[in-house]
């Protein structure tokens, strides 16, 4: 198999590398998209994207059909378990400082919406990267029984246990346990049961759930909490039965309208960060380069941003090292902030002793609203180098 030395080889056709692929076309490259699946369908439940990602899948092309796609979230509530209001948010404040809405959508409509765009005749299916070689010109990658394909640079997009990062970086430790799990799913024709409410998140003791109108008809929600003790695989409903008495009746009403086919259970890893994410025409991107924990509803956001900025780098200093570190110096510094700053929230939502979440209750309801608000706008404030045309 070989390859032109005009080709941007991708590893992997998630959220991350689908973008990673359209902003590349658009700086002019052609892209090859390598998945180690034999179907390109996404599965997962929920994503939440926040104004900065809405702004990453504008320069895609893609704002408009996504919004559409997904559910606007206009107001919000910070809740105790038993329903207890906290604090009551109008997320419209948000939308108008930074020109774009706060938008959740069933993850496989996003990823559809980024597969039409690209077509899928630019993917590889079935096909699993081993390693790569650096070249004169570029790069081979190496993909298992079906010899190399070269091309002027290789983006690793492979998630939180990418072959390209242990490629990259052959001596680094394995994504480790957090000591959270998250129990998902999607309920299905259950808006009524958020009662107006576009979205709402919970904090208990040792656990954090949350709810969100994702379509024009279906609830996300979560709950996470303390991992067992013993590794998975773990039964989701036997998890959530652990903590379900403690909610009230609208969230334990969506969790029984959602079937066992739209239920599951990730345990949350975490990796250290790296201190140089590629060298030569290698480079990694999204949780392939900076998993983060979802505790900031950043993930898919981030990966989004990378791939922004990977094209316009790529657009600006050409197909080689240099865009690849620039992409890496600007990118490095604010999914380290955003990666550190969910560890925070997860730690903040794993609190269990009374005192303790009596005073983070505490905390919520007597924020300032202005504080509160402004934390949300520089959170989902876009990067200049993204916005910039």
């Amino acid at each position: 198999m070989s390859g032109s030395h005009d080709d941007a080889l991708i590893v992997g056709a998630g959220i991350g590398g689908l973008a990673a692929a359209l902003a590349l076309r658009q700086s002019g490259l052609e892209v090859r998209v390598f998945e180690r699946a034999a179907d390109p369908r996404e599965l997962g439940f929920a994503l939440l994207l926040a104004p900065n990602a809405m702004a990453a899948l504008r320069a895609l092309g893609l704002a408009d059909e996504v919004r559409a796609a997904g559910a606007v979230l206009r107001s919000g509530e910070m809740r105790r378990p038993d329903g207890q209001v906290l604090r009551r948010l109008d997320t419209n404040a948000v939308s108008a400082a930074l020109g774009e809405d706060s938008v959740s959508i069933l993850r496989p409509a996003l990823h559809g919406a980024l597969l039409r765009a690209l077509g899928r005749e630019s993917l590889d299916l079935g096909a699993r990267a081993s390693g790569f070689r650096q070249e004169r010109e570029g790069v081979a990658l190496s993909l298992e029984e079906r010899g190399e394909v070269r091309g002027r640079l290789l983006v690793g997009a492979d998630g939180i246990g990418s072959a390209v990062r242990a490629a990259l970086h052959p001596g680094e430790p394995a994504a480790r346990r957090s000591g959270l799990v998250a129990v998902r799913g999607v309920a299905r024709n259950a808006v009524s049961h958020l009662a107006g409410v576009s979205a709402a998140q919970y904090f208990g003791r040792g656990l954090e759930a949350g709810v969100s109108q994702s379509s024009p008809s279906d609830v996300y929600w979560f709950v996470s909490m303390a991992a067992p003790t013993t590794p998975g695989p773990h039964d989701p409903r036997a998890l959530l039965d652990r903590h379900l008495a403690a909610f009230h009746a609208s969230f334990r009403a969506i969790v029984a309208a959602t079937s066992e086919a739209d239920l599951r259970v990730d345990e949350l890893l975490v990796r250290s960060p790296l201190q140089a994410w590629g060298e030569g025409a290698v480079t990694l991107l999204g949780d392939a380069a900076h998993p983060m924990l979802p505790h900031a509803g950043q993930g898919a956001a981030q990966a989004l941003e990378d791939a922004v900025a990977l094209g316009r780098a790529v657009a600006q200093h050409g197909p080689g090292e240099a865009a690849l570190r620039r992409y890496e110096r600007l990118r490095m510094p604010r999914t380290r902030a955003i990666t550190e700053l969910a560890q925070r929230n997860a730690r903040m939502s794993a609190l269990s002793s009374s005192l303790s979440c009596w005073l983070r209750d505490l905390a919520v309801r007597r924020m300032p609203e202005r504080v509160l608000l402004r934390s949300l706008i520089d959170l989902g404030r876009a990067p200049e180098e993204l916005v910039a045309s």
